[in-house]
């Protein structure tokens, strides 16, 4: 691990302090219905839009970094999150319909300028370690912020989000003197500007194969934060069981994510992503078994070893694909396909449960190991620029400044 770039260790640093006090995406529904006092279908929506802004920018916020630079994009797009963080409580609700999808799209675009940076950093083809030091990082915060938000909500809803508003700028302070400074992007020798991502993508058919794959196996997995809860109470168990199974799975990926993603690293990447999808959608299968504690836990860690193979591997997969000047894109394009569930999810999920609650999770065994079966099959397609040989070791970076 001595061998990591530092930009990763500082970027990893900052995912988990911002993950420690970062507060909204929890709380914000609530604070809505609460202390503001909207009702719940027009809180829905202002809650919804937060969301659609998030998966905007991870599609699209990819270019700005990639045309302007990742680090003074991070920084930019972090200190907007920040400060319009720090504001809501004094926002009129009207003007909430424009500051939170704007706060969604600043807060992806920086997440996917801030994973663009820890991807160049890291040479091709050895990448999954920079992005499992990110996650674990991110995950390790996860586990401490939620606890912290509830204590500070008895304190007074306006607390989460000055401490969260706060916590961004300084980490964002902290963050620009630590990292280096990035050199402009260079100009193509055609004298053209940025490349376009469409033909790199048309270029690369078992890229174009895989994403679908991702969507699949994401709209799957969020049934976890949707159906599963409801699956559980209907069956007659407590929230509790809940709780512990999601603080179970974080657990187990604060735990092996990590030492998984070294082990792995030289592995073929497609079949251990194949492999992940395959074992949610076992996860997904073993739900057919009832709601018997023993049955669900077993779910639960079958899916999460699934998780951990194919999240790390997946998103250093794609990056890995990227031409130089597209990182951020591809970064984006990844983000926002492995985060669709989040909206496609509760939808599709409540209306399969409604129709037949038993019959939901077959279905998610069926979709996630057909994404399985779609993402090993464009392993086997023709990437641009591949060795034909077997794989060669990346170099260690070079030491210096």
């Amino acid at each position: 691990m001595r061998d990591v770039p530092r930009v990763v260790w500082v970027l990893a640093a900052g995912r988990f302090v911002n993950a420690c006090g970062s507060f909204l995406f929890t709380f914000l529904f609530l604070y809505l219905t609460g202390p503001r006092g909207i009702p719940l279908g027009p809180a829905g929506l202002l809650a919804g839009s937060l969301g659609a802004g998030l998966l905007l920018g991870n599609f699209t916020g990819g270019g700005f970094g990639d045309r302007y630079g990742h680090r003074r994009v991070m920084l930019v797009g972090s200190a907007a999150v920040g400060l319009l963080t720090l504001a809501i409580p004094w926002l009129p609700s009207p003007v909430l319909v424009v500051a939170l999808p704007v706060l969604g799209y600043a807060s992806a675009t920086t997440g996917v300028s801030q994973g663009a940076l820890a991807a160049l950093a890291a040479p091709p083809g050895d990448r999954r370690r920079a992005v499992a030091i990110g996650r674990t990082a991110f995950n390790a915060g996860c586990v401490i912020g939620p606890p912290l938000g509830a204590l500070l909500s008895t304190y007074g809803f306006t607390w989460l989000f000055v401490v969260d508003g706060a916590v961004t700028l300084v980490v964002r302070l902290v963050t620009a003197r630590l990292l280096p400074t990035e050199p402009a992007p260079a100009a193509r020798p055609d004298g053209r500007g940025r490349p376009a991502l469409w033909p790199a993508l048309r270029a690369d058919p078992g890229l174009l194969l895989l994403l679908p794959a991702i969507v699949g196996v994401d709209l799957v997995y969020r049934q976890l934060y949707s159906t599963v809860p409801v699956y559980l109470r209907d069956g007659g168990q407590p929230v509790a069981l809940y709780a512990a199974l999601i603080a179970l799975g974080s657990g187990l990926i604060l735990c092996l994510e990590l030492p998984v993603a070294l082990a792995l690293r030289r592995r073929n990447a497609v079949g251990i992503v194949a492999a992940g999808y395959v074992l949610v959608g076992l996860g997904f299968g073993l739900f057919t078994l009832g709601t018997a504690t023993v049955a669900v836990v077993a779910a639960m860690v079958v899916i999460t070893a699934g998780e951990i193979l194919y999240k790390t591997t997946a998103t250093a997969y794609v990056l890995d694909a990227a031409p130089d000047r597209l990182v951020g894109r591809y970064q984006g394009l990844y983000t926002g396909a492995a985060t669709s569930g989040t909206i496609l999810s509760p939808p599709v999920g409540a209306l399969a449960y409604s129709a037949g609650p038993r019959l939901l999770w077959p279905a998610c065994a069926v979709v996630a190991v057909g994404a399985g079966a779609l993402a090993w099959w464009s392993g086997r397609r023709p990437r641009p620029g591949a060795p034909t040989g077997p794989p060669v070791p990346a170099a260690a970076p070079a030491s210096g400044p």
